[in-house]
């Protein structure tokens, strides 16, 4: 049974069955002949094939509903089995976005692997809307989010800040209007940039300018577009990309204006300025989110005190709270 629910998992995830075949490594034919056997069992069909893309039957959506229900249980009790061997053993499944998983995680997995070395860590990335989902059916057992107003029930922990900073080619005729605003990558890594009394420079002066954004799904294109909005102009978009690094990286070549945090900068960067603008949006805390369906732990929990130990952050837990 437990094989049967994995080929119907399969298919239903990749709405084919064909290309569920391709990743189960067995013929197309013979995974029909499989998914047949069941359906002919319950007396109903779990897909409907006429239905393009492949979509999930009523009972198909029952189907899957316990196949999550059982793997999930199957996972919990692992975790407790594991967690009697006092992180001896084990496995913890971390997501992050492709910034988080470059310049966030990096220094916290070496220090959990050098104190906890026996437990299998495996990284996932994905858009943030995507994390959330994968935390919601359990794929993954913790991941990190910063939503201002977050309307789900998942156990929250703060552990890491960022500050939101505003990259434009320094070829630009903005950047000699605004220089005494601007600051250099020495500047931010000297971390000027988080003093109180450093210019900030109003958003709409850069109304006429084309922005590189990320796009929707991602926290920081609505967190963006909630900074436009104050800021009284919709921006001119030159493109819209999926990562962060991406654009920074399109900006730094000259193509146009993007968000970026102060993570990323390097003292080789010379080509763009760098603004602080003045938003309310611009720092951004990032929770350590956990499923209040999920069972925590020892190395959820070891995992967190490493994290907010590696960037000071110590607050209580708020499992339930909103911002």
């Amino acid at each position: 049974m437990e094989q049967e629910m994995k080929y119907i998992y399969t298919i239903y995830k990749n709405a084919s069955f064909s290309k569920a075949a391709d990743k189960l490594f067995i013929t197309q034919p013979a995974l029909s002949i499989a998914v047949s056997k069941v359906e002919a069992r319950i007396g109903m069909p779990l897909f409907d094939r006429a239905s393009k893309p492949l979509k999930l039957t009523p009972a198909g959506e029952y189907y899957i509903q316990k196949y999550y229900e059982i793997r999930n249980l199957e996972n919990e009790l692992e975790q407790q089995l594991n967690d009697l061997s006092s992180l001896q053993t084990g496995t913890l499944r971390i997501g992050g976005s492709h910034y988080f998983n470059s310049y966030v995680l990096p220094p916290v997995l070496v220090s959990f692997s050098k104190k906890y070395p026996n437990i299998c860590l495996k990284l996932t990335e994905a858009g943030s809307d995507s994390l959330l989902e994968m935390l919601y059916n359990q794929d993954i057992d913790l991941t990190f989010n910063c939503s201002e107003k977050p309307k789900d029930s998942f156990r929250r922990t703060p552990c890491f800040i960022d500050t939101l900073l505003l990259s434009v080619p320094k070829t630009w005729d903005i950047v000699k209007k605004l220089e005494n605003f601007a600051f250099s990558a020495d500047d931010i890594l000297k971390k000027k940039h988080q003093r109180f009394d450093v210019p900030t420079a109003p958003l709409s002066e850069f109304a006429d300018i084309p922005f590189i954004l990320l796009t929707p799904g991602n926290n920081l294109h609505d967190r963006g577009y909630a900074m436009f909005e104050a800021a009284g102009f919709a921006p001119i978009v030159k493109m819209q990309v999926s990562q962060l690094v991406t654009a920074w990286h399109l900006s730094v070549a000259g193509m146009g204006a993007t968000f970026i945090t102060d993570l990323l900068i390097s003292s080789q960067i010379s080509d763009v300025a760098i603004f602080k603008v003045k938003s309310p949006y611009v720092t951004r805390v990032f929770d350590l989110t956990m499923s209040d369906r999920h069972y925590v732990s020892k190395a959820m929990t070891a995992f967190s005190e490493i994290m907010r130990d590696y960037y000071d952050i110590h607050v209580p837990d708020r499992r339930h709270s909103h911002r």
